[in-house]
């Protein structure tokens, strides 16, 4: 029996007319299709024949159900050796705080052949929708994703908050609902201005998305008063302002 390959695709940021082109005819020649709970996973059945595909959800939901990486690692692999093609539908794009090179080195190991389809993030294309660009000419000529998951102080944390909040720019921040207060109480400390405008983005690009406009030293405040949930995102940086300058 020869051995199936597996596909890496991005599925975008919320609805399914997001996905590429070429993330659609792979989930078309699927025999398997592992979902997570963002991206267009929901609406498979709306834009895909999934008769005959056999679907395995492999959410990791923020603070609830999670499959373990190793797990769907295992499954992806188990299921190409069986002869199968498998496309692991991830929210996003697979590279942006995805664990796609996770996958893709599991892959490589057990010798399944293994490609990645680029998806439309989240920490651009969200902010759009709700009218922010994360850059603009005579503003700013950077921008910065930074990870929220764990909060500034955590021991395990790779982010340098005080150096983000000096350098400039637009900070946009994912998987950071819970420890928004955190984040942004230590860009203030090291002296963020509070009155820099920010805005918070819930389920961005999808038909119950919300938006809030305010501060950095509003921010947390608002998302606790609007019971902002995951997922969203939110942009810190003068460009936040913008779209209520419309």
């Amino acid at each position: 029996m020869s051995t199936g390959e597996v596909t890496l695709v991005g599925g975008g940021p919320g609805d399914w007319d997001l996905l590429t082109i070429r993330g659609l005819r792979a989930l078309e020649a699927a025999d398997v299709i592992l979902t997570d709970h963002l991206g267009p996973a929901a609406q498979l059945d709306e834009f895909l024949d999934v008769s005959g595909k056999e679907l395995i959800d492999v959410s990791k939901l923020p603070y609830g159900k999670q499959v373990a990486q190793e797990r769907i690692n295992e499954l992806l692999v188990e299921h190409a050796l069986a002869g199968r093609n498998v496309v692991r539908l991830k929210g996003g794009d697979p590279y942006v705080f995805g664990r796609g090179f996770e996958e893709v080195s599991a892959c490589a190991t057990a010798g399944v052949p293994c490609s990645v389809v680029p998806g439309v993030t989240s920490a651009i294309s969200v902010p759009a929708a709700a009218g922010i660009p994360v850059t603009q000419r005579g503003m700013t000529h950077a921008f910065t994703v930074v990870s929220g998951h764990l909060p500034p102080s955590h021991p395990s944390s790779l982010v340098d908050w005080p150096a983000l909040a000096r350098v400039g720019g637009t900070i946009v921040v994912i998987m950071g609902v819970r420890n928004a207060g955190a984040i942004t109480q230590a860009l203030v400390a090291a002296d963020l201005a509070p009155d820099t405008p920010a805005a918070v983005i819930q389920e961005g690009e999808t038909a119950a998305q919300r938006a809030f406009y305010c501060t950095v030293g509003e921010l947390a405040d608002v998302m606790d008063a609007n019971h902002v949930a995951a997922p969203a995102v939110y942009v810190i940086g003068e460009v936040a302002g913008l779209a209520r300058a419309r």
